[in-house]
């Protein structure tokens, strides 16, 4: 999703599955950097903003170390897709998707994502 710069009073919204849950203001995010939110069932998302005002929101668990770190992730792009890469072992993690860009086997969850 893509947010408009000029909006200072909107709210990030994470879809749960009872709804939409509002994490925090738009003007938090800070584009290339990740912000980890804590979910109500105790799991935590990394959420990213990028250059491009495009939100996305990831698992922020590493599933190869099982550290909550991803939202601490160096942000890039590869072959036009972009990712979050682990600050532990640097695995790729396609922001979209959710798919690992090192290993096909594994894949994070992702959460549908909107300013409102």
């Amino acid at each position: 999703m893509t947010v408009a710069p000029e909006k200072t009073d909107v709210k990030v919204q994470l879809r749960l599955a009872d709804g939409w849950f509002t994490v925090c203001d738009l003007t938090l995010l800070i584009p290339g950097r990740g912000v980890a939110a804590l979910l109500p069932d105790g799991n935590q998302a990394a959420l990213f903003l990028d250059r491009a005002g495009r939100l996305y929101a990831v698992d922020n668990r590493d599933p190869f170390s099982g550290a909550a770190v991803l939202s601490r992730g160096l942000t890039g792009a590869c072959q036009g897709r972009p990712f979050v890469a682990s600050p532990l072992l640097k695995q790729r993690f396609d922001l979209e998707s959710g798919q690992c860009l090192d290993d096909d086997s594994v894949r994070i969850a992702t959460y549908e994502i909107r300013a409102a």
